[in-house]
Parts: structure tokens; sequence; C-alpha cells
């Protein structure tokens, strides 16, 4: 009888040392959901619940040196891509992709943190365009990135979803899930756009201060499930459904902060 091995995922991202975005987050969901995480930073921070104060990335050496340690010793099953800083680790990663044939590639195209500090430097867009797109399984931008990904103003609203997925689909995505979390919508809305159509995921929307790192955890989410061989919709609403949850139950994660009453993005779990 053939061994049953525990999904494993590969999460490429910013480290955040308060623990709930990137490197952090994505391990987190990842072993929450029952897979096992492989991790290589992109990028140091120095963020907090308040925002992001400092960002350097890691040299490509350093980014190399990470994968193939792990890729030469382990078989993953899905990648998750997050921060990539600049195009040099843009480029590291796509030669990682190739050389290893790395299967289900989710890329949260991350571009500009939630507190509006840059995280990817303007010439590494087009080169994440041109070179990472085309190898991805699934590539999950919100509403801000999909303006600046196309150079649009789209406010948000439900009948955009297809317009702006045409566009993201003419840069060379193969799937499109568009968040709906920035959206002017009641409801959460994600559209995931494939070739053969769109497929809406609706949650009812959680007014709560826990939202750092909710791209993440959702990106991470559907690469665990695609590494358990979900189809790519289920991968989805498997993801929409934890996040849910995790949002509803979010205000038992109670942090002693040393100011009150100032503006903050908590961690969710």
């Amino acid at each position: 009888m053939e061994n049953e091995y525990t999904p494993t995922v590969l999460t490429i991202a910013g480290f955040d040392p308060y623990g709930g975005a990137g490197i952090q987050i994505d391990t987190k969901t990842i072993h929450a959901l029952g897979g096992y995480a492989l991790s290589a930073i992109t990028a140091m921070t120095a963020q907090n619940s308040q925002g992001v104060a400092a960002a350097e990335a890691v040299s490509p050496k350093m980014l190399r040196s990470q994968l193939t340690t792990l890729l030469d010793d382990v078989k993953v099953d899905a990648v998750k891509i997050g921060m990539l800083a600049n195009a040099d680790l843009v480029e590291v990663v796509v030669e990682m992709i190739k050389q290893y044939h790395l299967p289900n590639i989710v890329l949260d195209p991350v571009q500009v943190s939630s507190s509006g500090r840059e995280l990817l430097e303007p010439d590494a867009v087009e080169v994440m365009v041109s070179r990472l797109f085309p190898l991805c399984r699934l590539v999950t931008p919100n509403l801000m990135e999909t303006n600046t990904l196309l150079g649009t103003d789209y406010k948000g609203v439900l009948k955009e979803n297809l317009l702006m997925a045409q566009g993201l689909f003419k840069l060379g995505a193969d799937s499109v899930l568009l968040k709906g979390g920035h959206s002017m919508e009641r409801e959460a809305v994600d559209c995931l756009v494939e070739p053969s159509g769109m497929a809406c995921f609706s949650t009812p929307r959680v007014e709560t201060a826990h939202t750092h790192g909710t791209g993440c955890l959702l990106s991470s989410a559907i690469a665990v499930h695609l590494a358990n061989r979900l189809s790519l919709k289920e991968s989805v609403q498997g993801a929409k459904d934890f996040l849910y949850d995790k949002l509803r139950f979010s205000h038992t994660l109670k942090l002693k902060y040393r100011k009150e009453n100032v503006p903050r993005s908590e961690a969710i779990f």
C-alpha cells in the first residue's frame, strides 16, 4: 500500500516579527489545515499592528541558497509566493520554479502594505508579470494591486470583475482570484476567473480590527488545499470558509498593547 505523505507547501515571503502576516501566518495556516510548511524568507521587516516601519530584502544569493537547500531535500506539493521585494528576487524564484518543476504555484502579488509602505520596487512589477505570472496556477490580487497592474481606477463593484479579470489574463495569468475585501460590495465577494469561466464566492463581511494578514492567510490556505489535490474551485471555497471562520473568532485573540485607542490592524490568530 502506498504511503500517505503529509501535503507539503513551500512559502516564499517576507518575515513579520508581529506574527500576523508573511511567513508567520502562512506557516500557521498551512499547519492548521493539516499541511507541513517549508519557508524561504525574501525580506526582513520591522512591523507591528500599526504598520510597517522598515523592510530590507535578503540577497539573491541567500534566497537561492535557502531554496536549493530545501528543494534538494524535500519534494513540495504546492508553493505560495508573497512579498518578493525586487526584480532580482523575482528572477531567483522563476529560476527555482523551472529548475525543480514546482507545482501549484499560488502568487499573492504583494506590492504595498496595508499601512501604505511600498513592498515591491516599481521595476520589479514588470518582471513579475512577464516572468512569473505565466508559471502560476493562480494569482490572487486585491483591488489596489489590480489597479496598479492594469493602470486602472476600478472602484470594486461586482460588475467590474470580468473586465479586471480580462485585463489580468492579457498579462499572462492562467487563473485569477479577484479578492473582494477592499470592494464596495456589502459582502466579501471573491471571483475566480479561469479560461472556462467565472465563479464567485461570497461570505458575510466581519466587522473586526483583526485584519492583519488576511491576503496571506487566504493564499496559503488555497495552496495547502491544492497540495491536498482538491480542484481550484474547491481550494478557493475551502480557503474562503477557513478565513471567514478565523475572522469570526478573531476577537478571542487578545494582546496587551502599550497604547490604547490608536488605529490598528491586529493579527487574526
